[in-house]
């Protein structure tokens, strides 16, 4: 039976996608260690279905400044996927490719954002390739989009596009351990509710 919105996702439902998430950040610690000449693992995922304003206060309330990177995804499904980005993560992938490190996001140069967009897109990909490879479809992506602002502003990208379908999210959450540093990763995926059925149907979890 098709579900009509996240929360309505059962254990099987929402333990696919944790097994998308194991292979999506398998896949985005791989291309890191290569991207940045370092030896990263990541730690197991964590998948939540949360509500907008509970993301918000997940992750530090709605006046906390932050960085994300959007990317759009197209193809055989629709929606979009929202990496936030914390100055420790920044910092460590700046310095690794040898650039300054920043004390506030302010400092951020364009070329310190046009790195840290490509790293993002990287991680993006690893994920968006973890849901090609299990559900046998194909997807492409948008040209990446960073925007630093409070991570209220950020919230409003995702309501304003799907906030009239649902007002729940999903969250893979893990952190990147280097040399026993852990840095927090957050994803957010948001495929339309037409796509988040068609997936789970092509991933064999709910039936026509």
């Amino acid at each position: 039976m098709e579900i009509r919105s996240y929360d309505e996702m059962n254990k099987d439902e929402i333990d696919v996608f944790r097994e998308i998430g194991s292979i999506g950040t398998g896949n985005a610690a791989t291309a890191l260690s290569t991207t940045l000449s370092a030896t990263i693992t990541m730690s197991l995922p964590e998948v939540n279905i949360l509500d907008y304003s509970t993301v918000s206060a997940f992750l530090g309330g709605p006046e906390k400044i932050i960085a994300a990177v959007l990317v759009h995804i197209s193809g055989d499904i629709e929606g979009i996927m929202l990496y936030l980005l914390d100055l420790n993560f920044i910092n460590f992938v700046l310095e690794k490719l040898n650039l300054e490190c920043i004390k506030t996001y302010e400092d951020l140069t364009d070329l310190d954002k046009s790195a840290i967009s490509e790293v993002s897109n990287i991680i993006i990909s690893s994920y968006a390739s973890a849901v090609s490879q299990l559900a046998g479809i194909n997807t492409r992506l948008s040209v990446p989009a960073m925007a630093i602002n409070m991570l209220g502003g950020i919230m409003s990208v995702p309501m304003s596009e799907y906030g009239y379908v649902t007002d729940k999210m999903m969250m893979i959450g893990g952190n990147f351990v280097y040399e026993n540093q852990e840095m927090t990763s957050n994803l957010l995926m948001l495929p339309d509710i037409k796509s988040l059925n068609f997936l789970l149907k092509k991933l064999g979890v709910i039936c026509d």
